[in-house]
């Protein structure tokens, strides 16, 4: 706040000739135009143009840079202030608005707008920009790695007949036929075994991965396994596993070159594709190439419908196996150790009681060599994501089926 005393026509301050570092006692004059230094055997008049007058802040020393290397400072900064808009001198709106609590606050505020508005729309424009302008040997190269990286670490040969693999193979295959030349992207389905459950997992070279489980969920229904598969169509076509890892590979890419190692980049390609969960716009893209390969072979959408509800029958089933082994595991410790299965119940009572989350009842069952539940859930994530919700999908392919009875 400006004083509420006239300004000083002069004001103490310090001179530094920029020779020496020893500072001398001068009086600073100041008529618009120019500064006149005035002290023991100094006498130096300076034009204001020819000066710097850094950005003030609202404490601490005042200082003015003079042509030639030297500077002149006050340590009194309300004086200095009050000196500099006598003579003229305002401060730039920069330096305003850094003074208003009120501009800091509303700044904060756009500047998280940015942020949110870069992550919702920016990025993934972007990206998609990016892999328009990238040939589909990347996809292939990317894909091939990929597989092979998916097949050592969670995936085993097919135990299921040859025959009903080439079956649902043939049933894609002729559900696509009649789809117009360029709305199919070129595919090739491979057959898995894994602990991960049902799942179908669409890598960016056109490898389609369906689970055996996935096969069995649905008792074979080749129907519903088009559906999936199509829905699987919908990422190849979209090329949003391209997409997607474009983001979060840019992301790591400036993250590597602030610590200078590239090497992980690579590496985490195949963790890329399996964690992060493709975004509900993408979702609902390759729902809506679900429900047109459907259309075009004469099956109706509710075949989703099919799929969630036996994926949900599934899940549930499997959470009763999980709790009726943790149960059946507490039982057994509790006979072989008394004292034993009493510190791991005072165990799991400290574990709720700290976190507020009772312990989970198959943390401890994991067979060796099985994958966590979080890897199963992170890869579960990029096949069937929880974005939009499920309830919301199924409500999308409900719509699809009345809309094509119509």
């Amino acid at each position: 706040m400006p004083s509420m005393l006239a300004p000083p026509a002069v004001l103490p301050g310090l001179y530094f000739d920029g020779q020496q570092g020893k500072g001398h006692a001068v009086q600073l004059h100041l008529d618009g135009i120019a500064l006149r230094i005035v002290g023991d055997g100094i006498d130096r008049t300076v034009a204001l143009r020819s000066m710097q007058w850094p950005e003030r802040t609202r404490h601490g020393v005042r200082i003015a840079h003079l042509d030639g290397g030297g500077s002149v400072q006050s340590s009194d900064s309300a004086a200095w202030d009050d000196w500099c808009r006598t003579a003229g001198l305002h401060d730039s709106l920069v330096v305003r608005l850094q003074q208003s609590w009120r501009a800091v606050a509303v700044s904060g505020v756009l500047l998280v707008a940015l942020v949110v508005a870069l992550q919702h729309w920016g990025v993934p424009v972007a990206a998609r920009a990016v892999v328009a302008l990238t040939p589909r040997t990347v996809d292939a190269a990317i894909g091939d790695y990929t597989l092979g990286a998916v097949d050592a670490q969670l995936m085993q040969p097919s135990a299921l007949p040859a025959q009903q693999a080439q079956h649902v193979h043939d049933a894609l295959a002729k559900a696509v036929a009649g789809m117009s030349a360029g709305s199919v992207p070129q595919w090739n389905l491979v057959l898995r075994a894994s602990k991960l459950g049902p799942n179908a997992l669409a890598l960016p070279n056109g490898t389609i991965i369906l689970t055996d489980d996935m096969v069995d969920m649905v008792d074979g229904n080749e129907d519903v396994l088009v559906g999936v598969l199509a829905h699987e169509l919908g990422h190849v076509q979209q090329r949003h596993g391209m997409r997607m890892l474009v983001q979060v590979a840019a992301l790591g890419a400036i993250a590597s070159a602030v610590v200078g190692d590239f090497s992980s980049l690579l590496a985490s390609v195949p963790m890329l594709l399996g964690q992060a969960s493709y975004s509900r716009q993408a979702e609902q893209e390759a729902d809506a190439m679900a429900v047109d390969v459907l259309r075009h072979a004469h099956l109706s959408p509710a075949v989703m419908v099919t799929m969630f509800d036996k994926l949900a029958e599934w899940r549930r089933r499997k959470e009763l196996e999980a709790k009726a082994k943790a149960e059946e595991r507490q039982a057994k410790e509790s006979r072989e150790s008394p004292e034993s299965a009493a510190q791991a119940g005072e165990s799991s009572e400290t574990t709720q009681a700290t976190t507020g989350t009772p312990a989970s009842p198959d943390a401890s069952a994991k067979e060796p060599g099985a994958p966590s539940k979080d890897d199963a859930q992170s890869w579960l994530g990029i096949a069937f994501a929880s974005h939009p919700a499920d309830a919301q999908r199924v409500q999308f392919f409900q719509e699809a089926a009345r809309n094509t009875i119509r």
